[in-house]
């Protein structure tokens, strides 16, 4: 990092005091970078984003409060200019790209070197994406492998109720979540949500969202 460069301010989310207190170890050690602050919840690390205004936030996914993806995205709504970088211990595509979704910058593991923990976060500070090599091939097959037997369909041709299950799915909302947010039952929402899939020319949750967002997109500017 060079003498000239902006601090780079960090804080680390993790419900292990013992793996907060290593990570500041290392980065302390890191010329031009800081640990502002170290926190266990999910509700304390929104706070201390407001208050503090990190330039990044190492994110750990199981919180005890709150679903890592829902603190990501309310991370990047208050702050914006935050760096999200998840760093977790579980090997999860579906996670992956539900974070990728909610803004995240990058998503490690935490057998990830200090080295390049360093070089990652230096990366998404200067606006690159940073993904574990674990995770790179399987993540861009959900990018890149629709069903070819069924082409995907317009977001407008999914029904009212399709599009808002989709929506939540985006939100990284489970099964449970969205039946209870719509009303209906867990039942009911599978039953959809294959239907879904199919017009979708998906096979799984983080395929159908990938292709459901990229179809909004194109949908909006078309």
């Amino acid at each position: 990092m060079q003498d000239d460069a902006q601090p780079i301010t960090v804080l680390i989310v993790d419900d292990h005091e013992v793996l907060r207190l290593g990570l500041q170890a290392l980065l302390k050690r890191v010329a031009g970078m800081t640990v502002v602050g170290e926190v266990g919840t999910g509700r304390e690390a929104v706070e201390a984003v407001r208050r503090l205004a990190p330039t990044v936030v190492l994110l750990d996914l199981r919180l005890p409060d709150v679903n890592g993806i829902d603190v990501c995205r309310e991370i990047r709504d208050i702050a914006p200019a935050c760096k999200v970088l998840v760093l977790t211990s579980y090997v999860d595509d579906e996670a992956a790209m539900a974070t990728i979704l909610a803004g995240a910058q990058g998503y490690l593991l935490k057998n990830v070197l200090g080295d390049d923990l360093v070089r990652a976060i230096e990366h998404v500070v200067a606006g690159r994406s940073m993904l574990d090599p674990a995770l790179t091939a399987r993540v861009l097959a959900l990018l890149q492998s629709p069903d070819p037997s069924t082409g995907p369909n317009p977001p407008n041709r999914l029904s009212q109720r399709e599009q808002q299950m989709m929506a939540l799915i985006i939100d990284g909302k489970t099964n449970k979540d969205i039946g209870a947010a719509l009303g209906v039952s867990e039942k009911t929402v599978r039953n959809t949500l294959t239907a879904v899939f199919k017009k979708l020319g998906a096979t799984r949750r983080a395929q159908a969202a990938v292709a459901y967002s990229q179809l909004s997109s194109l949908s909006t500017s078309s």
